[in-house]
């Protein structure tokens, strides 16, 4: 399963060199890249000496725990495959908006990584992006993702949202 892509720039591992428990995950690089290792102890003596990269890694801390939290909404808060796939889509895509109001983003994962990345099958996802094609949300050319219907999308996310759900009184 995968549960997140780094950035560019991003420092992998950082939970766990600034808790000083071990890295229980397994990076894997998707293209050529170049990788520093930095010593613990070499690290954290930077930080101390310098305010204003202990607040960068901060922020950076923050950054991962939301990347948490969202794939949290997408294993365990969403209710179908397709409502996770719409938030994956809604998340994740690096997007510009043209004058048309459509959303136009580079799609560089793979259906089986995205599949990975929200607890399905390849298959499935295959066959929910061919249904949303279908259903003119999303159109695709090669490698870029067009959304072509964000509204769409978001339904198929708050038909299951929690906040939707009537609040029932206690049986008392």
């Amino acid at each position: 399963m995968i549960l997140r892509i780094a950035d560019p720039g991003e420092v992998v591992g950082l939970p766990a060199t600034i808790s000083g428990r071990p890295y229980e995950l397994t990076a894997e690089a998707l293209e050529p890249i170049q990788a520093n290792f930095i010593p613990r102890h070499g690290f954290l003596q930077f930080l101390r000496e310098h305010g204003e990269a202990a607040l960068r890694t901060a922020e950076m801390l923050c950054h991962i725990y939301h990347a948490t939290h969202q794939e949290v909404k997408y294993l365990g808060l969403s209710g179908s495959v397709a409502e996770k796939l719409a938030r994956f889509l809604l998340d994740h895509v690096r997007s510009v908006a043209s004058e048309d109001g459509t959303i136009r983003a580079k799609q560089t994962l793979t259906h089986e990584e995205i599949a990975e990345m929200i607890g399905a099958s390849q298959e499935t996802v295959t066959r929910l992006l061919g249904s949303f094609k279908k259903k003119h949300l999303i159109e695709v050319h090669g490698s870029t993702l067009v959304i072509m219907d964000k509204a769409g999308l978001e339904q198929l996310i708050d038909r299951q949202h929690p906040a939707h759900y009537p609040i029932r009184p206690e049986i008392t």
